[in-house]
């Protein structure tokens, strides 16, 4: 008897089943255990050995799920380090890594049976072992080309085809064979082909890319890259907006396929770099998958099935959660756009960043790493400073693009000068008139959704909060309705103040569908539209706003940080930043590189294809250095000065931050809850312990929230800390009365 450790996908230490010889399980593979008395549950099998545990009695494995293993053991080796480096289990790893339909579950074997799902198959057709040989085709031929003249033509096709493809078991794909069902069930029968299902593979293409043409400059940086590969180092391409990065990726990405290595190419969603897949998709035709949360359950599942099976030479272009797909033969890992934000996964443990993860795959899967950005985070670009990453910079705009000019609008002079409509200064309105009368277009970027970010009362000063978060209501004037933009609660706008009774409730803010009405009333002649995420509620909805903008039959679009990221449109001249202070009133020490990161990638909109764009920022703080720097372009000025204050308070880059936060519905037990744990933590960490303070979001979702922060210097042992935070997380646990606090950790937060 055998006896194999298996995660679950539970926050759950691994348990150990009994394993029958006969099942042919192996290490990797998916299995059906049943845990506690009526679920039955998908498990991976960690580990098998033949020592009976010190247990009185051991559930058996009931049976194994698919032909092939879903992990490797590097994939094994991936999964432990996010748990370890991420404090979590390794079942909690299990449950964000698999799609739903990979880890079945049920209360019966039964229903089990019905949710689990096979990798996507396709029929295979071989002639019969006796017509294999050349010789015995051609003399079964020669005897039947008379009498049965369209049957031996369908052999010869099957034959010609399997030589074609130097298919050496003489099986090809049914799909390729133009016989019609009718023949190829008369040569069935009469036994001369054999026919069989097999997992659907990539299609085969040619490794012959058109890849397109390079710079000197790109061709420099390429080289570059090469030479931080040969060293076995992760190359950081920083490139200005419209250098030519992704022509650079692709060669990267040629070089590999080439090579049949699979290149994993990370993105920060999948839905608005659009154009970039379908672009990759032209070049490595029948070589790209693609991997994102839009995808269908079914389908995400059948993915990641098919992937393993794959033998390699695929290019999977996804999201962060891409960096758990099986890939097997992996060469190459790109993470486009480092710095956003959408790489680290904050709301579910493992609470991992999938850039860093990206770099540790480098080192396990012994791949080449690629980070690049236009505005690189500073964790990535001190690396370079180190000499741990190697630094490649492309510095001007490929083919006649050129930068663009950047203007500051200062909103509180145009307010006293009288040269300001609703929320547009003259300096952007004198703009925009001039690009429509060139027959150009507009981008306008606002960074809140909605049409006001709330509603007051001129009285007393009352808003509608939301009873479950605790934050300000947004009006939606679509609706007429107001909506908690974390919940989801809504209630109708109300037209009398529920407090004092007194009808003057006022629009405070604006958000972005009030920036499209605006626009619209001053310019009634152009064609707004609008891109957030309550107009592009679907796929099929935010590509027909992207394709309409593109193909030049909207003027001016206004958007949420969506417009700012993988969009390359020819004919937009003008950029319009229409409140840059709320991203610079952030209380967050990472507040003022965002808000550089996110100005630059707006203004990298502008003038990508025509003449020199301009991008207007309107904001009350002209002064600000964040704002003097991205006027300027200057990266290097806003990395030393924020570096310099981060390294002064030991921040990031400087220091690791581990986040606790602790939640429940009775606000007084949570305080003392919180204040107990950092009295523990402060024994073990000192002065390194900071809080516990109520959550910059003090309630969600009906719970209140408080949270303690730990800053572990950068060089200092990160894991002896996570052992010393579990041990006073455990000693906590044993007082009674907080054992119903929930608790999560943020590493790296």
């Amino acid at each position: 008897m055998l006896y194999a450790q298996v995660v679950l996908p539970l926050a759950q230490p691994m348990y150990t089943f009994s394993l029958n010889e006969g099942l042919g399980v192996q290490v990797g593979d998916a299995v059906v255990v049943q845990f506690g008395s009526s679920r039955f549950y998908t498990g991976i099998v960690w580990s098998i050995t033949d020592e009976k545990p010190d247990y009185p009695r051991l559930k058996p494995i009931l049976k194994r799920l698919y032909s092939t293993p879903l992990l490797t053991p590097t994939m094994q080796r991936l999964w432990e380090w996010i748990a370890e480096y991420y404090m979590c289990t390794v079942g909690e790893v299990m449950r964000m890594a698999l799609p739903s339909l990979a880890k079945p579950s049920a209360t019966s074997l039964s229903d089990l049976d019905e949710r689990s799902i096979e990798p996507p198959t396709e029929r295979y057709i071989a002639l019969a072992e006796e017509l294999r040989s050349e010789d015995t085709l051609s003399e079964y031929v020669a005897k039947n080309s008379r009498r049965a003249p369209r049957r031996c033509e369908n052999l010869d096709a099957i034959a010609a085809l399997a030589i074609e493809r130097n298919a050496k078991d003489g099986f090809v794909p049914r799909r390729l064979l133009s016989i019609d069902n009718d023949d190829i069930s008369a040569l069935r029968k009469k036994e001369l082909i054999r026919s069989e299902e097999r997992v659907v593979q990539r299609v085969e293409s040619s490794s012959d890319f058109l890849c397109p043409t390079l710079s000197e400059a790109q061709n420099s940086a390429l080289e570059s890259i090469r030479e931080a590969h040969s060293d076995k180092r992760v190359a950081l391409l920083h490139g200005v907006t419209g250098s030519g990065k992704t022509e650079i990726y692709i060669h990267l990405i040629a070089e590999a396929l080439a090579a049949g290595k699979d290149v994993l190419m990370l993105v920060p969603e999948i839905v608005i770099t659009s154009q970039l897949v379908e672009r990759l998709e032209r070049i490595f035709e029948g070589r790209t998958t693609t991997y994102h949360s839009r995808l269908t359950p079914l389908r995400r599942g059948q993915t990641f099935l098919r992937l393993a099976t794959s033998s390699g030479g695929e290019l999977v272009v996804g999201v962060r959660s891409s960096i758990f797909l099986p890939t097997k033969n992996l060469g190459l890992i790109i993470v486009d756009e480092e710095h956003d934000s959408n790489y680290k996964q904050s709301d579910l443990a493992p609470r991992y960043h999938a850039r860093d993860c990206a770099v540790v795959m480098g080192q396990l899967y012994d791949a080449k790493v690629v980070l690049g950005s236009a505005t690189p985070s500073l964790e990535s670009y001190t690396n370079t400073l180190s000499g741990k990453y190697h630094y490649v910079e492309l510095t001007e705009r490929w083919g006649d693009g050129v930068l663009p000019e950047i203007v500051i609008s200062d909103t509180i002079r145009a307010v006293k000068r009288g040269e300001r409509k609703t929320h547009f200064n003259h300096d952007l309105l004198n703009d925009i008139s001039r690009t429509l009368a060139a027959k150009e277009q507009v981008m306008l970027f606002q960074n809140r959704r909605g049409y006001s970010p709330y509603i007051q009362c001129r009285t007393c000063g009352y808003s509608p909060r939301c009873p479950h978060c605790n934050v300000t209501l947004t009006e939606h004037k679509a609706s007429s309705r107001m909506e908690c933009h974390y919940c989801g609660y809504t209630m109708p706008t109300p037209k009398v103040c529920p407090n004092c009774e007194i009808q003057d409730m006022a629009l405070m803010g604006f958000g972005t569908e009030k920036a499209a009405e605006e626009i619209s009333r001053l310019y009634p002649d152009a064609r707004v539209e609008r891109l957030d995420s309550d107009t592009s509620t679907s796929e099929r909805a935010f590509k027909q706003i992207v394709h309409d903008f593109e193909a030049g039959n909207t003027d001016i679009l206004v958007g949420t940080q969506i417009i700012t990221k993988g969009f390359d449109f020819k004919g937009v001249s003008t950029v319009g930043i229409l409140n840059a202070d709320n991203l610079l009133s952030i209380p967050d020490f990472r507040a003022s590189e965002r808000a550089f990161q996110l100005m630059m990638q707006v203004a990298g909109r502008a003038g990508r294809h025509n003449d020199r764009g301009r991008v207007i920022i309107q904001t009350s703080q002209p002064k600000h250095p964040v704002i003097t720097y991205v006027a300027s372009g200057d990266y290097h000025a806003m990395a030393r000065k924020e570096l310099e204050e981060r390294h002064t308070f030991g921040y990031p880059p400087y220091s690791h931050l581990i986040r606790i936060m602790l939640r429940h519905a009775d606000y007084e037990l949570l305080r003392h809850a919180a204040h107990h744990l950092a009295t523990l933590m402060r024994k073990k960490f000192g002065g390194r312990v900071m809080g516990p303070v109520s959550s910059a979001l003090e309630m969600l979702r009906g719970e209140h929230r408080a949270e303690i922060m730990i800053k572990i210097e950068a060089g200092a042992s990160m894991k002896r800390a996570r052992k010393m935070i579990n041990e006073a997380m455990t000693e906590s646990g044993k007082e009674e009365r907080y054992k119903t606090v929930k608790l999560s950790i943020d590493v790296d937060a």
